[in-house]
């Protein structure tokens, strides 16, 4: 296209903007609707900027209210500075009309002249620069609305698989809350509490982000667990555990360090695992128990040297216990070993052999008290 040629569209196009501006006022009266229509017919390119015009002012609709509020009290406040120097400044003055059209010259007579074009074209530069901004605005808005939104949960006792719309599955231990969103290019889980199986559908255009108290977790496609427990004591941290592919873990905007020396945002590969504590600050990578990242799963739970507090904490989010501890002795004894979190009873019998307690019982409740 020549230089001719551009400058040529741009004079349309500030024309068919011009028109748009005027006839949206009140005073428009029908010898202007009729400059108008003469102009529309002078050349089929002039309806074509000026539906352009129209639909990208319709997109409006589309966005957040507050949002086309704030850009309308924008224009009406640069069409009042773009009004002529002397001229009182009135919210609601007409915009001028164009002239009549000449005879013959139906595309020239279309348009206003002299000092009487500068309102109208500077009017609708602003509402070219509008357009610009409802077209990124638009597009931002349409990036960030949710193409799948959804809720799941678990009662006490209660495992639940969960298929997701794109292959991803998730299984959700006991006691569990968690969010799913899904956008255009990414997806999200938001973890409120409890702990949950993640196997993710690879798609590299849509990263998968799991949330989870202060940290957030980034994958693209690969087999993890993560848990968060706020309501546990000694278990109120974030955990991330890995079985296949590659995680980072970090708090948002952190950066990662893939040689796992910082604690800021680690990189995890297959068969590694780290905790945060409540704050988000990451501990020491570790490796992947011998019971795998979610013994839960299997219907398992496994403490390896935790307080017998924290143990019996953990198998109440299952289910009611009846074990009650008094003595703070007691309470910080360590236990290690595997058991089924909804068979209490057998962690009953098992802890006198294990540990210096015996059982009191009580009605319903079951006393750990010191040995004696």
């Amino acid at each position: 296209m020549s230089p001719g040629s551009d400058q040529n569209a741009a004079r349309q196009r500030e024309m068919a903007l011009a028109w748009f501006v005027q006839r949206r006022d009140a005073s428009w009266n029908d010898a202007q609707e009729d400059a108008f229509q003469q102009w529309l017919a002078a050349d089929r390119r002039h309806g074509q900027m000026y539906a352009r015009c129209q639909l990208q002012w319709a997109r409006l609709d589309d966005l957040p209210q507050e949002l086309v509020m704030r850009m309308r009290r924008q224009l009406e406040h640069d069409e009042r500075l773009a009004q002529p120097s002397g001229t009182p400044v009135k919210p609601d003055r007409p915009i001028p009309a164009p002239p009549p059209a000449r005879p013959r010259q139906p595309a020239r007579a279309a348009g206003p002249r002299g000092h009487r074009v500068l309102w109208p074209l500077l009017a609708a530069a602003s509402i070219a620069a509008l357009v610009v901004c409802i077209g990124w605005r638009f597009w931002q808005h349409d990036q960030d609305r949710p193409v799948f939104v959804q809720s799941f949960s678990t009662e006490r006792g209660q495992q639940r698989d969960i298929p997701l719309p794109d292959g991803t599955r998730l299984r959700l231990d006991t006691a569990t809350r968690i969010e799913v969103t899904y956008y255009r290019h990414r997806r999200q889980a938001r973890l409120l509490d409890g702990q949950a199986l993640f196997a993710v559908q690879a798609d590299a255009r849509r990263p998968f982000q799991v949330l989870a108290g202060p940290l957030r977790v980034t994958v693209v496609g690969t087999r993890f667990s993560v848990r968060h427990t706020p309501g546990i004591p000694g278990s109120d941290g974030v955990q991330v555990a890995v079985e296949q592919g590659k995680v980072d873990v970090g708090r948002p905007g952190a950066q990662t360090d893939s040689a796992m020396h910082g604690r800021a945002s680690v990189l995890l590969v297959a068969g590694q695992q780290v905790t945060s504590d409540p704050q988000g600050v990451l501990g020491k990578v570790g490796s992947v128990p011998a019971t795998g990242i979610a013994p839960w799963s299997a219907q398992r739970v496994s403490f390896v040297d935790v307080p017998l507090r924290q143990a019996i904490a953990e198998f109440e989010r299952y289910g009611r216990t009846g074990m009650l501890v008094r003595d703070p002795a007691v309470a910080a004894l360590r236990l290690s070993g595997t058991f089924d979190p909804m068979d209490p009873a057998t962690l009953r019998r098992a802890l006198p052999r294990v540990l210096p307690v015996r059982l009191r019982q009580t009605g319903n409740v079951t006393e750990l008290l010191p040995a004696q």
